[in-house]
């Protein structure tokens, strides 16, 4: 009887521990064993690897590593739905001798001690062998065992390794933890010597998330050495133009316009990887407005928990308010930490229209720039807001104050009234309340006040 699952390639990533002892097999017989054994589990636990009664034997492995191992059809059938059709089946084997060849004979014994005891009996240089021996043979209970150790031991340095084979084991829970712990520990694990053992499934799964903790420069050099190590296992030359094969479609997953024009200056547009076409358009895109359209993704990655938060500070929208390259600003303070990810901003009186735009906020006392993003967005003509978003989320810290600024190119839009000093937002679960303090920014401001204006909305993380 055969399996979909395939024998897995098995890496020596987890934790060392002290080699086993061997397992010695019965071979003299004993009289009366029976009298000796209380219970039936102990009765079937003397016959594990045990001569006594066996009425099947199994050569597992390959080469000079194949152990001769006896066994109990009765018991296997018993804790098998897979052994139970290789002996009972409309198939059956009449065989007392079967050969395995893709098993390796630690994890087949650590499934038999299992099946005739219940005892769990891995380590970690046997989990990914008897996790693949536990879906090849259909013991779920096993299974269960062998991803809670894998769980207990995860970490930064072997949660790709995990991963992938989370992935080839179909064991969606251990690779959505995986997973977790790479956005937790993203430049870690990218430093880890797995990572570029990974799969290039694998790789574009991390590749398409929004939630991970590094720059996107690093992500690249990550990247491109993941595709030096591909390369050679496919055995090409490690030129600029095979490491561009090898990526397929992991190459558009990087998201080049959330770099720097520095970052990119000096990486990926001297990399070859690229092609001159889209070094030229990525340079556009970071120097000039409006900005051309790229094959690469914008949006930002945003590494924090929980879910978005926002707060609007007015009450009421209002017509015409103009533009002439003189930044909206709004002073702010908070009473806790916040990771602010970007703003709300009114859009055009006049239908839908596109806006140049370039955010910030500023610490206020030492007037330093802690997050901006020069980009622009569309809106449809209505009195709604319109999100426009950081590259990376910025930290603002309680009793400290800022100043949020938005400057706009376009036409005329709505604007807010009514306007509140003093705004909470309260978490539905937690009550947790986040309340903010807005004041009047002096200096060069398009008129927003406390009491109208733009930035409507703060959209943030907690």
């Amino acid at each position: 009887c055969t399996s979909s699952v395939e024998s897995p390639n098995i890496p020596s990533s987890l934790p060392s521990s002290p080699a086993s002892a061997a397992v010695l097999v019965y071979r003299e017989p004993v009289y009366n064993w029976q009298a000796t054994k209380n219970t039936v589990k102990e009765r079937f636990a003397f016959l594990f690897n045990n001569e006594v009664l066996s009425d099947v034997h199994f050569l597992v492995g390959k080469g000079m590593g194949v152990q001769r191992i006896p066994a109990h059809r009765f018991a296997l059938a018993v804790g098998s739905a897979v052994f139970d059709a290789m002996f009972n089946g409309g198939m059956a084997t009449t065989s007392t001798e079967i050969e395995l060849p893709d098993v390796e004979p630690a994890a087949f014994l650590a499934l038999l001690k299992f099946l005739y005891s219940d005892e769990v009996q891995i380590g970690p240089e046997t989990v990914m062998t008897t996790l693949y021996t536990a879906k090849k043979y259909a013991v779920p209970a096993l299974e269960a065992h062998c991803v809670e150790f894998l769980k207990k031991n995860l970490r930064a340095d072997n949660a790709f390794m995990l991963l992938t084979q989370a992935r080839l084991f179909d064991e969606p829970q251990l690779a959505s933890l995986c997973l977790e712990n790479i956005d937790k520990n993203t430049v870690d694990a990218l430093a880890a010597e797995g990572f570029t053992d990974i799969d290039l499934d694998t790789l574009v799964a991390v590749l398409e998330r929004d939630t991970l903790g590094v720059r996107e420069v690093r992500l690249f050099g990550a990247a491109v050495r993941w595709a030096e190590a591909e390369t050679q296992r496919q055995q090409y030359q490690p030129t600029p133009e095979n490491k561009r094969k090898v990526l397929g479609k992991a190459l558009v997953l990087i998201r080049f316009p959330l770099m720097t024009i520095e970052e990119f200056a000096a990486g990926p547009a001297q990399s070859g990887i690229l092609s001159d076409q889209e070094v030229v358009s990525l340079f556009l895109h970071f120097t000039v407005n409006p900005k051309p359209h790229v094959e690469f993704i914008d949006r930002p990655r945003c590494c924090l928990r929980g879910k978005e938060c926002s707060i609007t500070r007015f009450g009421q929208v209002e017509s015409r308010w103009g533009y002439s390259g003189t930044s909206d600003c709004i002073r702010f303070s908070v009473n806790r930490r916040i990771f602010v990810v970007g703003f709300g901003l009114y859009g055009s009186i006049h239908g839908p229209t596109d806006y140049q735009v370039n955010i910030q906020v500023i610490h206020t006392d030492s007037n330093t720039v802690l997050g901006q993003n020069d980009t622009g967005f569309s809106c449809d003509g209505s009195s709604n807001t319109f999100r426009v978003m950081f590259k990376e989320p910025v930290e603002i810290l309680p009793s400290v104050n800022y100043i949020a600024c938005a400057t706009l190119k376009g036409p005329d839009s709505h604007y807010g009234t009514k306007g509140m000093r003093k705004v909470t937002h309260e978490a539905p679960a937690t009550g947790t309340k986040t309340c903010f303090t807005f004041c009047y920014a002096a200096g060069n401001n398009n008129g927003t006040s406390v009491e109208d204006g733009q930035i409507p909305e703060v959209i943030f993380y907690t």
